[in-house]
């Protein structure tokens, strides 16, 4: 890979021009770049910003995440999904205030046994915060060098991620590791784009990089086909009563575990109260291996009676304590209208 020993001095120089100004990278305590990368899984840094300022408005510190109580932090998650990434958060910090005393670990060892943690976020840590010589080999991270290296290996294979995280070690400058990492996944977040034509003409590696000589920069990073998701039809039924909407809480194991939705089930399905009831509205809504599509109607209830363990909620319990997640946005407007 003699294309990422000369990639060095060209992507610190680019990185160092070029760098988005982000409030974890403005301010990169341990904490600060923990609580990013995890909110960054599967999330794009423009939605990201306005979750991360309110997140550590409420939550400053370590201990106050430990604290928090889960609907609260259900809530401050509320829109960025992968909720199971907040729990793993949270079991995260309890452990740190038992086993460090509520400071953040300092070694690479200690903060990839954190719950939630996996090579790449410990990497990412390790260096950002620490000046700790880690790789942090994401997606974005193994685009950037499969193109430069024109590396035919399928990078879902672990044995792929394992030989590029070795290579990065090799070469990585000691005296600022965080930004040698920071600068590969910039690179592939800003220009080295996925899905689709890669921006080579703003690239500082474009004159080292094999794709771009080839003129096959789309045809790497190799991977298998997806396969296809499972879709499920379902029906969901939003009721009101008095300025209400009912809502029931998710088993605590599985998708969307623990949070609170518009009742819902597989079609067809009656309805769960009685009341006059009609249709509403189709919405559409994208896991990483399910496919839900969900056709609403309103019920309006004859009486106050749920079913064990639902509730009402009113705009402001919507606003401030209950969590619904993002897959019923399609019918968010309709339960505003309702309860107004």
């Amino acid at each position: 890979m003699t294309e990422l020993e000369e990639l060095v001095f060209p992507l610190l120089t680019w990185y160092r021009e070029n760098a988005r100004i982000l409030p974890w990278r403005s301010d990169p305590t341990p904490y600060h770049v923990w609580v990013s990368e995890i909110m960054l899984q599967q999330t794009r840094v423009s939605a990201v910003l306005d979750y991360y300022r309110r997140f550590l408005k409420a939550l400053p510190t370590v201990e106050a995440l430990a604290g928090c109580p889960e609907e609260r932090l259900m809530k401050l998650w509320q829109g960025l999904g992968y909720y199971s990434r907040a729990r793993n958060l949270q079991k995260a910090a309890r452990q740190i205030m038992e086993d460090f005393g509520g400071k953040f670990p300092a070694d690479y060892g200690s903060i990839r046994a954190l719950p939630g943690i996996g090579d790449y976020t410990a990497g990412a840590v390790s260096s950002i915060a620490f000046g700790l010589p880690e790789p942090a080999v994401d997606g974005n991270v193994l685009r950037v060098v499969t193109r430069l290296t024109a590396d035919p290996s399928d990078v879902t294979k672990p044995e792929t991620k394992k030989v590029v995280t070795e290579a990065l070690r090799n070469l990585m400058p000691l005296d600022c590791p965080g930004d040698f990492n920071q600068a590969l996944m910039e690179l592939g977040a800003t220009v080295c784009l996925p899905n689709g034509a890669p921006l080579c003409d703003k690239c500082p590696a474009r004159d080292l990089c094999a794709a771009h000589r080839l003129g096959q920069e789309t045809a790497f990073p190799v991977k298998p086909p997806k396969k296809a998701r499972r879709v499920e039809e379902r029906m969901v039924y939003l009721i009101f009563h008095q300025g209400k909407v009912a809502l029931r809480k998710r088993p605590e194991r599985g998708l969307l575990a623990g949070l609170w939705e518009y009742p819902n089930d597989l079609a067809p399905w009656p309805s769960p109260v009685e009341g006059e009831v009609a249709f509403a509205a189709a919405g559409r809504h994208i896991f990483t291996h399910i496919e839900w599509h969900m056709t609403a109607y309103t019920v309006r209830a004859e009486s106050e009676e749920l079913p064990p363990g639902w509730v009402w909620a009113g705009r402001r319990e919507l606003g401030e304590t209950y969590s619904v997640p993002s897959a019923f946005a399609p019918f968010s407007h309709i339960v505003e209208e309702s309860l107004k």
